[in-house]
């Protein structure tokens, strides 16, 4: 069975090319990424005297956007969470990590990416302030820019991901703290709600700055709102649906909800797999785990029952 959020994963991963592997965790680029960046070394070739130089330049700010990237994926898997995939795209990148669902492992999972950056802000403004105070020889001014930039790149990438925006790191850090107080339904409504608000000043900036990509970014943002908010009404379903009797989760203890919650990722059939004995209705394929809604945690169907089990019903 799908766990939640794979279908969108897969639309996401079209078109990407796969890097290299390192710890589990297999890395993707996407195809427009080169496209993008040929356009933006070009853009930004007068800042060195070689292409050489811009290109660098380029390569380091998404090895930045990579180890942030990673942070959010290790983080996730410290908890017990999933994730084994990180794609980069022109817009940066995407770590499609799938914590246990509580507050606590999907707060840590998500600020874990923005503190590698602040980890790495003594590293990098402490080189360049160095190279400024010994006085770098004018062969080497290449050298300094780039240490310049990159210390500048991690500075904004920090401060722009906090931002309280969902789906920013700083928008759903806001999400996790708001889970502790009143849900996980609520809490992401919450930050959603917020998120659009926030739309509205990135279109302003894209504005105000004649930046097209942060007005793509902003596209992004308000697609990925819209998705949050059918995703806290669907929880929010979820949450009142009644549940079942003489069963349990096994990581949690919750009982599993009544309900088609669970599909199939062969025929994506939706079904109830407590009500069919893990078989989907549709093509019959039989399932050896059930993932439970409440943790995310997968555990074999007999594993849930609590007590015998119940009779049939009397002719």
């Amino acid at each position: 069975m799908n766990p939640a959020g794979e279908n969108n994963t897969r639309i996401k991963m079209r078109g990407a090319l796969r890097l290299f592997r390192a710890g589990g965790i297999t890395v993707f680029v996407h195809w427009s990424w080169f496209m993008v960046a040929i356009y933006e070394i070009q853009q930004r070739s007068q800042r060195y005297t070689s292409l050489a130089w811009t290109g660098l330049e380029y390569l380091c700010f998404f090895g930045l956007v990579l180890l942030h990237e990673f942070g959010h994926a290790l983080a996730c898997r410290s908890v017990g969470g999933r994730a084994d995939r990180i794609l980069l795209w022109p817009l940066g990148g995407v770590a499609f990590v799938d914590p246990p669902q509580r507050p606590g492992a999907t707060l840590w999972s998500i600020a874990a990416g923005p503190l590698v950056n602040v980890a790495l802000l003594p590293v990098f403004f402490g080189a360049w302030l160095l190279a400024v105070r010994v006085g770098w020889p004018a062969p080497a001014t290449n050298g300094l820019a780039l240490l310049q930039a990159v210390a500048l790149f991690n500075l904004v990438m920090l401060i722009f991901n906090l931002l309280p925006v969902y789906p920013l790191d700083g928008g759903q850090i806001l999400r996790s703290l708001l889970w502790f107080m009143v849900g996980r339904a609520s809490s992401l409504m919450a930050a959603t709600i917020v998120g659009f608000v926030g739309v509205i000043g990135v279109v302003l900036l894209a504005v105000l700055l004649h930046s097209v990509w942060i007005g793509v970014l902003a596209a992004f943002i308000l697609l990925n709102c819209w998705r949050g908010l059918q995703g806290a009404l669907a929880l929010a379903r979820l949450e009142k649906a009644p549940r079942h009797a003489g069963w349990a989760c096994p990581a949690c203890g919750q009982a599993p909800r009544r309900g088609t919650f669970w599909r199939c990722n062969h025929c994506q059939t939706a079904f109830d797999t407590f009500a069919t004995g893990a078989v989907c209705p549709g093509c019959a394929a039989v399932f050896a785990a059930t993932r439970c809604a409440d943790c995310g945690q997968f555990s074999p169907l007999p594993a849930w029952r609590v007590g015998p089990p119940p009779l049939p019903p009397q002719p």
